[in-house]
C-alpha cells in the first residue's frame, strides 16, 4: 500500500478526511497528520510518505511552501493541494511545484476517491516501468560487455582512428578523454576439479577483483578473452603511477590466498600522453603478459621485472643457463594457454637468456629438440599427423643444423602450426557447441525459463565460457539472439492473427504483457499495437 499524509489546520476538516476517507480500500495507509507544514516537515522526512495532502492556507508555513521542500528533499512523493481559493495565481505556482491535482474546497468522498484511484494507478505504472527498466537493463549488461570488448579489441589493435577511436567510445558508451593512459591486464583461472564449495569461493574472488573497477571513475574494466581481463587506466600523468599501483595491490589483496582456487597474474603496461599510443602500450603490457608462461611463479609482471629478469648478459657459458628455463612443460603450457598474438614475445622471452649459449651447436641442438619434443607431443595430443602438421611449417621439419639466428624462426614456425591446428579443432568444438546450442535456444524461446546459465548446462560448459564462445561466434550476445527470434515471431504474429498483446506475449516467452511490450518497444520503436496497425494500414 502507499503511504499518505494528511497537512490541514481546520480540525473538523482533518478528521472527517482522516475517519470518513476508506483509505485502505483506495489502496493507501494513513501514516500521519498535522495541523501546519512547520510541524509536518520532520514527520514528513521520517515517514517519507508517497502521497502528500495539504490545505494551502496554514499558519507558520503554507502548503506551497511545504510542498517546494517536500519536493526538493522527496521528489518522488506525489502532492495534492487543497483550497478553497479559486486563485489563477495560486494554481500557477502548484503547476510549476509538480503538484498533482489542486483541489477546491469543499473536497468530496467522491472526487477524492477519483482521485486518489487514479494517482495510485499512476504511481503503479511510473514504479512497474522502473522495474521494466531495470530489468531490461541487466539483460542488456551482457551486451555492454560485448561492447566494450569490440571497442578495445579495435582500439589496442591500431585499427581506429583517434575521431573513430572517439567515436566508437560514445557508441559503446565510455567516457575515455584524458590527458594520459596505461594499460594493465590481469589473467584469473579457476584450477581445475575444485570442489562447489571451492569454486564458490574462486567464484567469490573474482568477482571483488573485478567490482573493485566498477565503481571507481578512472578505470575501464573490459573483458579480453574467457580467463583476461584489461583495464583501461585514465587520469593525468601524475595520477597515474597512484591508480596503477592501487589497482595491482586491490588484485593482490582479492586473490591472496588462492593457491589452491586461482592462477593468476597482472601485466602492467606504459604510461602514454595520447589515445593514439594506446596500440604502443598494448604491446607492451602483451609482452608482459606473454611471459607469464617463462615466469610461472611470478605474479606482477612489468617492464622492469622483464628488464631484471631477461636482460642478455654479455658473455654467457652454457652451465649459466636455469635448467627450470628449458624445462618442456614451459612450452606445454603456452600451448595450451596461450595465444598467436603472443608468439612474437613468448619466443623472445624464452630465448632472450639463452642467445649467447645458442652459439654453441651441441646446446642449439637440444634446444631445437626441446621445442620439437614438446610441440610433437601437443601435435599428438591434438590428432594431427606428422606429414600434416609438416606442410604447415616454412622449411619442413629439418630441425638441426640451423643457425643459431634460425633458431626464434624455427620456434616460431612450430607454434604457429600448432596453434592452427589447435584454433582449428576449437573452431571445430566450438561449431559443435553452438549449434547444438542454437537447436536447443531455437525449440525454448518461447520459454520464459530460458537463461543463459540454463544453456550453457545443456551443452556442458561454464556460464562464462558459453557467453564468450556465443557472442564470439555469432557477433551478438545471448540476449541480443534470444530477444531477436521473440520480436522475430512477435511481429508474424502481430500481422497474421489476431491475437491480443497478452496471448502473443505468452508465445514468445515473455509471461507479463506489460514488459512484452516495454521489450518491444524498445526494440521496434512502437508499441505492439502500433505495429499490428501499421502492419495492417
Amino acid at each position: 500500500m502507499l503511504k499518505l499524509f494528511l497537512v490541514e489546520d481546520e480540525a473538523v476538516i482533518r478528521e472527517g478526511l482522516k475517519n470518513t476517507i476508506p483509505w485502505e480500500q483506495y489502496g493507501y495507509r494513513f501514516v500521519g497528520e498535522a495541523a501546519d507544514g512547520e510541524m509536518a516537515l520532520p514527520l514528513i522526512r521520517q515517514v517519507r510518505p508517497d502521497v502528500l495532502i495539504t490545505d494551502i492556507k496554514m499558519p507558520f508555513m503554507d502548503g506551497l511552501s511545504l510542498a517546494r521542500m517536500v519536493n526538493a528533499e522527496l521528489p518522488r512523493t506525489k502532492i495534492l493541494i487543497m483550497s478553497g481559493y479559486d486563485d489563477f495565481e495560486y494554481a500557477r505556482t502548484a503547476i510549476e511545484l509538480g503538484v498533482e491535482q489542486y483541489l477546491l474546497k469543499p473536497v468530496t468522498k467522491q472526487t477524492m476517491k477519483k482521485v486518489l484511484v487514479e494517482l495510485r494507478e499512476k504511481i503503479e505504472q511510473a514504479a512497474q516501468a522502473d522495474d521494466y527498466q531495470a530489468i531490461y537493463q541487466e539483460e542488456m549488461h551482457e551486451y555492454e560487455q560485448f561492447s566494450r570488448r569490440r571497442f578495445f579489441e579495435k582500439a589496442l589493435g591500431g585499427g581506429l582512428s583517434v575521431a573513430e577511436t572517439y567515436e566508437e567510445a560514445s557508441r559503446a558508451s565510455l567516457e575515455i578523454a584524458a590527458s594520459a593512459y596505461n594499460l594493465l591486464f590481469f589473467y584469473l583461472q579457476e584450477k581445475k576439479q575444485l570442489s562447489s564449495e571451492k569454486r564458490e569461493e574462486a567464484s567469490r574472488r573474482q568477482d571483488m577483483a573485478l567490482h573493485f573497477f566498477l565503481r571507481r571513475s578512472g578505470y575501464i574494466l573490459f573483458g579480453w578473452n574467457v580467463n583476461c581481463y584489461g583495464v583501461l587506466i585514465k587520469g593525468s600523468l601524475a595520477e597515474l603511477p597512484d591508480l596503477m599501483g592501487k589497482a595491482v595491490t586491490h588484485i593482490e589483496k582479492s586473490c591472496e590466498g588462492t593457491e589452491e582456487l586461482l592462477d593468476w597474474c597482472v601485466a602492467m603496461g606504459r604510461p602514454v600522453e595520447r589515445i593514439s599510443m594506446l596500440p604502443e602500450c598494448y604491446q607492451v603490457v602483451n609482452r608482459c603478459l606473454a611471459c607469464r608462461f617463462i615466469a610461472p611463479g611470478r605474479r606482477i609482471l612489468s617492464e622492469e621485472f622483464l628488464a631484471d629478469q631477461l636482460n642478455v648478459q654479455e658473455e654467457q657459458e652454457i652451465g649459466e643457463v636455469d635448467p627450470a628455463q628449458m624445462d618442456p612443460k614451459v612450452i606445454r603450457d603456452f600451448l595450451a594457454g596461450g595465444n598467436m598474438g603472443e608468439i612474437h614475445d613468448f619466443v623472445e622471452s624464452y630465448l632472450q637468456n639463452i642467445r649467447e649459449a645458442l652459439e654453441s651447436r651441441m646446446f642449439r641442438d637440444y634446444v631445437i629438440l626441446n621445442i620439437r619434443f614438446a610441440v610433437s607431443a601437443y601435435r599428438e595430443s591434438l590428432g594431427v599427423s606428422a606429414e600434416e602438421f609438416e606442410a604447415r611449417i616454412s622449411g619442413g621439419q629439418q630441425d638441426l643444423n640451423r643457425k643459431a639466428e634460425d633458431v626464434a624462426s624455427y620456434f616460431t614456425d612450430m607454434l604457429e602450426a600448432a596453434f592452427y591446428f589447435r584454433n582449428r579443432e576449437s573452431d571445430y568444438q566450438r561449431g559443435r557447441l553452438l549449434r547444438k546450442a542454437l537447436e536447443y535456444i531455437d525449440s525454448n524461446y518461447d520459454r520464459e525459463s530460458l537463461s543463459l546459465n540454463g544453456v550453457s548446462e545443456e551443452v556442458g560448459v561454464s556460464a562464462n565460457y558459453f557467453s564468450a564462445v556465443f557472442s564470439q561466434g555469432m557477433e551478438c550476445t545471448f540476449v541480443e539472439y534470444v530477444t531477436g527470434k521473440r520480436m522475430e515471431k512477435a511481429r508474424k504474429l502481430l500481422k497474421g492473427t489476431d491475437l491480443s498483446s497478452g496471448e502473443i506475449a505468452v508465445q514468445v516467452g515473455y509471461k507479463d504483457p506489460h514488459y512484452f511490450s516495454f521489450v518491444f518497444k524498445k526494440n521496434q520503436g512502437m508499441s505492439p499495437r502500433e505495429y499490428r496497425a501499421g502492419a495492417r494500414g
